[in-house]
């Protein structure tokens, strides 16, 4: 299939088969509406959806792949401040209204691609005030609780628990433990030094919650990072359960 095919051609799954769970939380009429408004798009690492300040043109459902919100400073420091994956879409400000991005959406873990919508076809589900607005807005409340959770949790927690945090919860969206994660990726996303980022994965590895091949790391022992990770990785994740 044409990576950019519109989706129409795909038999109609039932909604709990659909990828995204935004999507899959849809009613079947609902969602065979407007599966003829979605695009697969295929991503690729450090692929940028949209920069801030860019008028948005599509808003995106990611289907195991993960994408940062990204905020850059004017020294050239930078510090992810949300993580959208198959739980919600990119593009959160078309929820209120809002035609221009807030900040960078960068893919990290390309996963199985995501399916976009224009931004018309966006405005006119909302505006239907239907089960389309109701699952969106929805994960509009969710997504303001995690930022909330994120400002909290990068001014208060270590550069350890919020490693093991970020690892955790990049590895639920993507479904597997071998993440394709680099020492300068997670020093950009968590807003600290490559040096910390360095010392903070050795003291991982010499636990045995994680080990590292060139490239990337994989997740050996999760109950061991779990206890590690700040308390906000289990409060995000029952967020987003209660709001599935």
């Amino acid at each position: 299939m044409n990576p950019l095919t519109v989706v129409q051609s795909v038999p109609s799954p039932a909604p709990q088969q659909a990828s995204n769970r935004l999507l899959a939380a849809l009613p079947p009429a609902d969602f065979e509406r407007v599966l003829p408004e979605l695009v697969y798009r295929p991503l690729k690492l450090r692929q940028i959806l949209h920069k801030n300040g860019d008028r948005l043109r599509d808003v995106y459902f990611p289907d195991r792949s993960v994408c940062s919100l990204v905020s850059h400073m004017d020294d050239g420091s930078s510090v992810e401040v949300a993580m959208i994956g198959d739980e919600g879409l990119v593009g959160i400000s078309a929820v209120l209204g809002e035609p221009f991005a807030s900040s960078d959406a960068i893919v990290q873990m390309p996963g199985n691609g995501a399916y976009s919508m224009t931004i018309e076809a966006f405005d006119r589900e909302m505006a239907r005030r239907g089960a389309f607005y109701d699952v969106v807005t929805r994960y509009a409340q969710l997504f303001v609780a995690m930022l909330i959770q994120s400002v909290a949790c990068n001014g208060l927690h270590t550069a350890e628990e919020r490693a093991c945090r970020w690892l955790l919860m990049v590895s639920d969206r993507v479904g597997r433990d071998e993440l394709n994660v680099t020492h300068e990726l997670l020093s950009t996303l968590l807003g600290v030094r490559r040096p910390t980022v360095t010392l903070v994965l050795a003291q991982l590895v010499k636990a045995g919650m994680i080990s590292q091949a060139r490239g990337g790391m994989r997740i050996v022992d999760r109950q061991l990072l779990e206890a590690a990770s700040c308390e906000c990785y289990g409060s995000v994740k029952r967020m987003v359960r209660r709001s599935m």
